[in-house]
């Protein structure tokens, strides 16, 4: 039956573009998930980085359960008891400043687009800067604002983006200039050169305060607080992204208290489902009510839905009552000591950075040229998951080759021991088979 469904997954199946896995797989638990051929593997990924509390917890199976004896789904225009009870819950106790109104929609991209509807609603623009190495989503609008997908073969992109220099402490692009002060610089000719091409229609600066798909890079936050100046100065809302930094994964609540900066709206999905199909958008009260005079609206077939709403109540329940915000930071403090005592080792380890329990290890051929190890980065991801660890690799050609480990806020000290020994072997064997080939 297992090879037969591995036959019916490459028969019937659009095939994936991305990461491609030899066998099909059945379940999941914690940080473990197993294939139809009985491996186990260490997921440091935690799923698409949506599991925070690992796989399967059993709080969220009880809330599918509740959800299962209520509802699951209504018309979008009737609004369910929890979907009210989890926009309290978010305005309470986990939202930064005034942010207090919210929808709650499926995926990340969705969450993009709700957010760019808002603001060129409520500045009357269409223009949008964004960052480099900024992911926001798949979906039209939502892929014209993200700079680390492959954008060719899709045709014409949204029109009115504008993109700003990531900053990157590793990789400045002037060699040996001072990072903070570069950052800076470069968004400051990058909006030089905004004001001379917009047409005055500026609607928004969107940003991931961790650039997570562009190699985990840390803003300094200097330039986070001349994000939030630069959009008031040009009458446009700043947006955050927070798919991968709300809720506990960076050691805060949010992006948002970790740079002292509030947006005007911010997006959330991955970490607040647990592994479900969840999203949210929110603002404050006083744009709202101006989206709301001008018959602001987005619909689809599942919008507020009961089912993900229960599970997002529980996700955050478990978040609090777990304490796996203060876990975030105590086990990523562990996480990126293992990774530097690793560094110490391997002259290929270029850096190590990140917050809490989002981490980028940077590999290079030497440290003194720091060119990016494309091909060891990728044997390495490729010998890591043949072992038994699930992780992901980030590679820009024009920039680094980053391991982005993310395991959920729930890994134990000896479940890091176990990745970083599995991550040891195959950088060992990594540059062992690499050094053969060139002797060959």
């Amino acid at each position: 039956m297992d090879q037969a469904l591995e036959e019916a997954s490459k028969e019937f199946l659009v095939r994936y573009g991305g990461d491609v896995f030899p066998a099909l797989f059945r379940s999941a638990k914690g940080t473990i998930v197993r294939d139809t051929r009985g491996r186990d593997y260490l997921d440091f990924t935690s799923g698409q980085m949506c599991a925070t509390i690992g796989h399967n917890h059993p709080a969220i199976v009880a809330a599918v359960h509740r959800a299962g004896e209520k509802a699951f789904h209504f018309f979008s225009g009737m609004i369910p008891e929890v979907v009210a009870e989890l926009a309290q819950v978010l305005a309470r106790d986990w939202l930064p400043g005034d942010l207090t109104r919210s929808i709650f929609i499926n995926t990340g991209s969705e969450a993009t687009e709700v957010a760019l509807r808002m603001a060129k609603m409520y500045t009357d623009g269409y223009e949008i800067l964004v960052l480099g190495g900024s992911w926001h989503g798949i979906t039209g609008g939502a892929s014209a604002v993200s700079m680390a997908s492959d954008r060719k073969g899709y045709g014409v992109p949204v029109p009115g983006i504008f993109v700003i220099p990531e900053p990157n402490a590793y990789r400045p692009y002037v060699k040996g200039a001072d990072a903070e002060a570069e950052a800076l610089a470069n968004l400051d000719l990058a909006l030089k050169l905004f004001d001379m091409q917009s047409t005055g229609r500026g609607a928004a600066i969107m940003v991931e305060p961790v650039i997570s798909a562009g190699g985990v890079l840390v803003p300094p936050q200097d330039f986070m607080q001349a994000l939030r100046q630069a959009a008031d100065d040009r009458g446009m809302l700043l947006i955050f992204d927070e798919a991968q930094t709300a809720f506990g994964r960076i050691g805060k609540k949010t992006g948002s208290e970790h740079f002292g900066v509030v947006p005007d709206i911010m997006t959330m999905s991955k970490t607040l489902g647990g592994g479900l199909p969840l999203a949210a958008v929110s603002t404050t009260a006083a744009i709202e009510a101006r989206l709301y005079e001008r018959k602001f609206a987005y619909y689809t077939s599942h919008v507020s839905d009961p089912l993900t709403a229960e599970v997002g109540l529980a996700v955050l329940d478990v978040i609090q009552r777990e304490h796996l915000v203060a876990r975030a930071n105590e086990m990523g403090a562990y996480l990126r000591g293992r990774f530097e005592e690793l560094q110490q080792r391997y002259e290929v380890i270029g850096d190590v950075r990140g917050l809490g329990l989002l981490m980028g290890v940077e590999l290079v051929t030497d440290r003194a040229s720091r060119t990016p190890a494309h091909a060891l980065g990728a044997l390495t991801t490729q010998k890591c998951f043949e072992n038994g660890l699930s992780m992901n690799i980030r590679r820009r050609p024009e920039r680094g080759s980053v391991w982005r480990i993310a395991p959920p806020l729930t890994v134990s000290h000896a479940e890091i021991d176990q990745a970083i020994d599995i991550l040891e072997r195959a950088l060992r064997d990594s540059l062992d088979e690499i050094a053969r080939d060139k002797a060959a």
